[in-house]
């Protein structure tokens, strides 16, 4: 029996001012066991010889390159959102600049998506490196704690739980169908806490559609020239139990209220694009619930008993909590709801 035609495959490289890191870009794609058909590139109106080196390297190129120049500025996420609605291929590839991908990249990643037919994105791993692409003392995952709680709980079907906890996809990591961007695209101005790539997880997580491979399959460069990096959050105040008790209401109810409009929005967003019962959704109202309720319980204490028990018997104050706290932490989170 002949084997079915494989999907064609499109990269889409956006480019600015990428002239130092991007020959190691592409001499990465020109390695690829499986070739793509075709390289969309987009460039942020450069200002050094990044363009006259990608018509270089595309003169030369065993795939077909398209080089658009944007008319004005348009930023990295609207620049990624005009590479993705250039692309033809079936299945499409993000790429950056300044990475490095591993020769079997797109062959383990087509295979994957080839696989597993209801998968509309997936993302790999990656090794963090300098900016002269050496060492590998740290895997991505382990730098935004996807960990094997998290890669389970994923898994499992709460994929939409571990994205409101921080974005875990990496653009560059990333392949989607092109089937699939009509429900992507256009990207929304702002997604607070999200850029482009965890939009994309975002709503693929509304649609249990979004899977990983565990294996990194490429180098991350980090500089400090990127316009996207590695950034970790900075630890939350530790708050201490006498001052829980001291501190004026204001103060305890500011991060609660910031995380509901957070959550507010996200839901607004996703609603425009996503069936009501879209699978995803369910756990992001569960989540909205719960936070909306903790900022807006009443100032009477004992009119606060009743919703903050509830809530801690239906699990949602241990479901919510940081996965790094202790594990008192949702019953203290819950204590200081009635009493602060």
């Amino acid at each position: 029996m002949e084997n079915p035609v494989r999907p064609t495959i499109s990269v889409a490289l956006c480019t600015y001012n990428g002239e130092t890191y991007l020959p190691a870009q592409w001499q990465s794609l020109l390695d690829q066991h499986l070739l793509p058909d075709e390289i969309v590139v987009c460039d942020d109106r450069s200002t050094d010889g990044t363009v006259a080196l990608l018509e270089r390297l595309a003169a030369e190129a065993p795939f077909r390159v398209r080089i658009l120049v944007n008319d004005v500025q348009l930023g990295s996420n609207k620049n990624f959102e005009r590479a993705l609605s250039e692309c033809t291929g079936d299945l499409i590839f993000i790429c950056d600049q300044d990475d490095y991908w591993f020769p079997n990249k797109i062959s383990v990643m087509t295979d994957y998506m080839e696989k597993h037919p209801n998968d509309q994105l997936a993302f790999s791993d990656a090794w963090v490196t300098d900016e002269h692409l050496q060492g590998r003392e740290r895997r991505f995952w382990t730098w935004i704690r996807f960990d094997e709680e998290a890669q389970n709980r994923w898994r499992t079907g709460e994929m939409m739980e571990v994205m409101l906890d921080g974005n875990r996809v990496m653009g560059c990591a990333t392949v989607v169908r092109r089937s699939f961007l009509n429900r992507v695209m256009p990207f929304p101005d702002e997604v607070p806490g999200y850029i482009y790539d965890g939009w994309l997880g975002l709503v693929g997580a509304a649609y249990n559609a979004i899977q990983f491979v565990d294996e990194p399959l490429l180098l991350y460069r980090t500089h400090v020239r990127q316009q996207v990096g590695v950034r970790q959050k900075e630890p939350p105040q530790r708050v201490r139990l006498r001052d829980r008790f001291s501190r004026h209401r204001a103060i305890k109810l500011a991060p609660l209220r910031e995380k509901q409009a957070t959550l507010a929005t996200i839901s607004r967003l996703l609603a425009e694009r996503v069936p009501q019962e879209a699978p995803g959704l369910t756990l992001l109202r569960r989540r909205l619930s719960h936070f909306t309720m903790r900022s807006c319980l009443p100032h009477d204490r004992l009119r606060r008993l009743k919703p903050v028990l509830n809530s801690l018997q239906q699990g949602n104050y241990n479901r919510y909590a940081d996965a790094a706290a202790n594990w008192y932490a949702p019953y203290l989170a819950a204590l200081g709801d009635v009493l602060e």
